[in-house]
């Protein structure tokens, strides 16, 4: 059980943080389709980085000596550099959708076939493969990944459920991404700034009207969602990919989509979005070495049901979750339209 809530969580909050970025994209006015290109992109520089940190005195020693702490402060500082070059990539959608108001439709799509193929083509220079990896070529579970002996328990020992659940075999990255969306929560529902942001996209001229800086505003949704989404592109390659990169998030950004719908462009259903479609994609991702009742037995393995049908059924869920809940979605009123000054 502890192993499925772990994987469940591994595969739930680079999607919980992802959806957080649509949702400040939307809120402000702009429709987001980008976010599958803007995580590969995150994911490409956060690996990149990596590996160049790895060249770097100061943490070659890390690497050298296994130094926790350092390892540690590499992996967030990583978090930082995805985060900043997934909000350069979105400023690509904010200047098509804001100033030469462009189908943003047509331009997320855009950003969305054009990040593959930029990220396989430096891979292709950098290492001349398919796939970027560290500098070492080790996994990257090896070297950021927590474990309970760190903090004083035994590595061999029996020990409670939440150690083995929040302190053994998990990331700090994880609760870091937590931590960041309950505060860019707070910051969309409970400050000035949240609510301007959050009326731009509702109403537009009536914002105009009481001073409010649309195109600044707009610009803030995207390129706030740019950085939550290219840090959710490294957090995943780092969880659930060893911290490779291959131009590829498994349909993640998409997913995040679908979360930000049915979670109703809230935070809190979101969050409890987030955990639905994470476990279908834990299910699907490990379903032949889940032990659900910690009886040795691989109960799902066991029943015999093809591969493909596992592998496509965080998809299907996908399409029965919005089919059944698109109805009572609401949407911001004024996303997907340019802003026109002189419209009422």
């Amino acid at each position: 059980m502890t192993f499925l809530v772990q994987q469940t969580l591994l595969y739930s909050i680079p999607l919980m943080i992802v959806a957080l970025a649509g949702v400040f994209s939307e809120r402000s006015g702009i429709i987001n389709l980008a976010l599958e290109g803007i995580m590969i992109m995150g994911a490409f520089i956060g690996v990149m980085s990596v590996r160049v940190l790895q060249s770097t005195e100061f943490f070659a020693t890390a690497f050298a000596n296994n130094d926790f702490a350092k390892l540690q402060l590499m992996e967030v500082l990583v978090m930082l550099i995805s985060a900043a070059g997934g909000a350069i990539f979105s400023l690509l959608l904010s200047y098509a959708s804001i100033n030469l108001r462009a189908d943003q439709t047509i331009g997320g799509t855009a950003l969305n076939m054009l990040a593959p193929a930029i990220v396989l083509f430096l891979i292709r220079i950098i290492v001349n493969q398919n796939t970027l990896n560290m500098a070492d070529g080790a996994s990257g579970a090896s070297w950021f990944l927590l474990k309970k002996s760190m903090f004083g328990f035994s590595a061999d020992g029996e020990s409670n459920f939440f150690v083995d659940l929040f302190l053994n075999k998990t990331y700090l990255a994880t609760y870091l991404v937590i931590i960041i969306f309950i505060i860019m929560s707070v910051i969309l529902y409970k400050t000035k700034f949240g609510l301007r942001l959050r009326s731009c996209g509702e109403n537009p001229q009536a914002a105009d009207s009481l001073g409010i800086n649309v195109t600044k505003m707009r610009y803030s949704g995207v390129t706030i969602g740019g950085a939550l989404a290219g840090m959710g592109g490294f957090v995943y390659a780092l969880t659930t990919q060893g911290c490779t990169c291959n131009g590829d998030v498994a349909g993640f950004g998409f997913l995040a989509l679908a979360v930000m719908i049915f979670g109703n462009w809230k935070p809190l259903n979101i969050a409890g979005a987030s955990l639905l479609f994470g476990l279908f994609k834990c299910i699907s991702a490990s379903y032949s070495t889940l032990d659900i009742n910690g009886d040795g037995v691989f109960m799902l393995d066991k029943i015999g049901i093809s591969s493909y049908v596992y592998r496509l059924l965080p998809y299907v869920i996908t399409l029965i979750v919005l089919a059944l809940t698109s109805k009572s979605s609401r949407a911001p009123k004024a996303e997907g339209i340019p802003y026109d000054k002189g419209q009422r």
